[in-house]
Formats: C-alpha cells, sequence, structure tokens
C-alpha cells in the first residue's frame, strides 16, 4: 500500500520507488494539472551556516513541517525538498546542510551536499543569522558564492532580536560583496516577512510546468520522514549528551489490517557508552524519545503508530559507503 503525506496530502510511490522514477511520475501527474503556458516552477536552495534556521525557514515556506528542527548543528545532513504553490507557481525549496569550514569525512561530505544544491537550483537564498551577523563562517560563505553563477537574494532571518540600524548595516555590507537580486527581512519562527519571499519566488522562477502535483509538500517517503523525527526527539531529548554522530533508519514499515501501522527503527551509535545514554537509567530515555516520536509520526500518517525502537553499536558508521548512500550524500574519498 502507498504511503501517504500529513498534509494537503496524495498518495505517494511506494517507498522502494527511486527519486528520479517519483520525479518522472509526478511530474506526469502535475502537467495534467497544471498548463504549459501559465505555470512556473523551481528549485530554491537555502544555504547558510549551520543554525541559522534553515530548516525552520523551509517549514514555513512550506506551510507545514517538513524539514526536522533543533538547536544541535548540523541537524540536517542531506538536501531534503519542501513543495509550496503561490499563485501560479510551484516553488521546491532544498534544505541543504549548513556550510562551514569541514573537519570530518562526514562533515566534507555534507558540506559538498549544500554546494551542489546551491549550483543546481534555479536560484539561491542565502541566509543569514541577524544576531550573528556577517561572522567568520558568514564572511567564508559570501567568498564562495562568486562560483555560484544563479541567481542570488538574501534572507536575514530572526531580525525580531536585532535593532533596525544593525540588520540595514549587515544588509549593506553583504551586498557590497555579492550582487545580490532581493534582500529580505524576515523571521522564520515568528513568520514574519516569510510571505514577501514567497511572492518574489513566485514571480521569478523559471516558466514551466510543474513538478509535482499541487497537493504534495514533499518528495521524501515516509519512512525517511519517520527516521528523520525519531533523529529529531533523540536530540532534543539528550541535547549535548548524544555525540554529533549518530543515525536512525526505518527497518521495517508495515500497515495492518486495523488501519494502524507497525514501525520498526534502529538508532545507531560508534561506542557503547553512547548505547547506554541513548537507552537511559532503566530504559526511561529511549522510552520518553520513542513517545515523542510515536506522537508526531501518527499525526504525519494520520493513524495510530506502533514504534519500536532499537539501539544499537556500529563502529565507525561514519567511514562506511552504504551509510552515505541510505543518507542521500556522495562518499567522500580521503
Amino acid at each position: 500500500m502507498a504511503e501517504k503525506t500529513r498534509s494537503r496530502r496524495r498518495e505517494l510511490p511506494p517507498s522502494g520507488t527511486t527519486l528520479a522514477e517519483r520525479s518522472a511520475s509526478a511530474s506526469a501527474d502535475a502537467k495534467q494539472a497544471v498548463g504549459d503556458e501559465d505555470s512556473r516552477c523551481g528549485f530554491i536552495a537555502l544555504i547558510g551556516a549551520p543554525n541559522v534556521g534553515k530548516s525552520t525557514l523551509v517549514n514555513a515556506l512550506v506551510g507545514s513541517k517538513v524539514a526536522i528542527v533543533s538547536h544541535k548543528v548540523q541537524t540536517t545532513r542531506a538536501a531534503l525538498r519542501g513543495i509550496a504553490t503561490a499563485g501560479g507557481a510551484q516553488l521546491v525549496f532544498i534544505d541543504t546542510p549548513g556550510i562551514f569550514a569541514p573537519r570530518r569525512r562526514l562533515d566534507r561530505a555534507m558540506v559538498a551536499n549544500a554546494w551542489a544544491g546551491a549550483h543546481d537550483a534555479d536560484i539561491a537564498a542565502v541566509l543569514i543569522d541577524a544576531k550573528r551577523g556577517l561572522d567568520a563562517e558568514a564572511e567564508a560563505l559570501l567568498g564562495q558564492l562568486s562560483e555560484v553563477r544563479q541567481p542570488k537574494i538574501l534572507l536575514i532571518n530572526k531580525i525580531d532580536l536585532v535593532e533596525k540600524p544593525a540588520l540595514l548595516a549587515i544588509a549593506k555590507a553583504a551586498n557590497e560583496r555579492i550582487p545580490f537580486a532581493a534582500t529580505f527581512m524576515v523571521s522564520a519562527l515568528a513568520g514574519d516577512g516569510v510571505a514577501d519571499v514567497r511572492s518574489w519566488l513566485a514571480a521569478h522562477v523559471p516558466a514551466g510546468p510543474w513538478h509535482y502535483p499541487e497537493d504534495q509538500i514533499t518528495d521524501a517517503p515516509l519512512r525517511q520522514l519517520a527516521a528523520e523525527i525519531t533523529r529529531e526527539k533523540l536530540y532534543l531529548r539528550l541535547h549535548q549528551e548524544l555525540p554529533y554522530r549518530s543515525t536512525v533508519e526505518t527497518d521495517q514499515w508495515k500497515e495492518l489490517r486495523d488501519g494502524s501501522t507497525r514501525i520498526e527503527q534502529t538508532i545507531y551509535v560508534e561506542r557503547e557508552s553512547q548505547r547506554k545514554i541513548v537507552l537511559g537509567k532503566g530504559g526511561a530515555t529511549i522510552k520518553a524519545i520513542g513517545a515523542d516520536a510515536r506522537r508526531e509520526i501518527a499525526g504525519m500518517v494520520e493513524a495510530p503508530v506502533h514504534l519500536f525502537l532499537f539501539v544499537k553499536v556500529r563502529e565507525h558508521w561514519g567511514d562506511d559507503p552504504e551509510r552515505y548512500r541510505g543518507m542521500g550524500l556522495e562518499f567522500p574519498e580521503e
């Protein structure tokens, strides 16, 4: 049975279907609904340093949660697509990993993924944290933007935390470095300025048929979204206690005769000491993570969910090419 999206839902192909096959099928469906003459469609990559609010802004632009959010740096690992419509335009937002100076193999894979998203998109939307301003990470990002030939817009986020003169100074300095096509002041969390960004993009993406049906909000299968939800709850529950290199995989997704869904997931860590942290005393921590994840996944699939979580040690998973492919990342060579 096909999986369903949570909001503005439509039937999606089975989770084993490739991205290319899903895109081709969705594009064919979309062409039936939207004529080529009056429609617009474009891919917009949101790029920026870690924790500038990219995932929060994607969710705000789409109008529904499609990307996980936490205060832990580099929560986003692979580019995730959120889809919104504005008038006759379909906007496909690419939530990319944060761009920073990579040190480990996984870091390099994520940064490469972010830049690839920027180069492949029709428009690159560059996010700057208003509170942090043009710090070293923002300056490094601006320094590499000249290699991106696509039109670029500047989004200064978290404007509710900074006085107006400081915001204007950031905008002026950034535009002196890069010829941005437009500059927007937004608060992704509060929703301020989000509608203006959406309207501008709708008017500037290329003319052409939609790639996805009108009611689709992401191209990710539910088993991937469910794994991301559990990873979010893991980060939120453990904060700094859990090392960065942990991952979640959905092993089984079975829709039962009573209408409920049985899901089995495995949380992988690198050492036994980390496994004990995730489990918690008497299994209390893993139970709390499972309860939080189950509630949100049940809301997403609009059906009761039986979620079973397992915690296993997989040493050096960060050096396993198969794990990278599972996350949608290219495995970088040394």
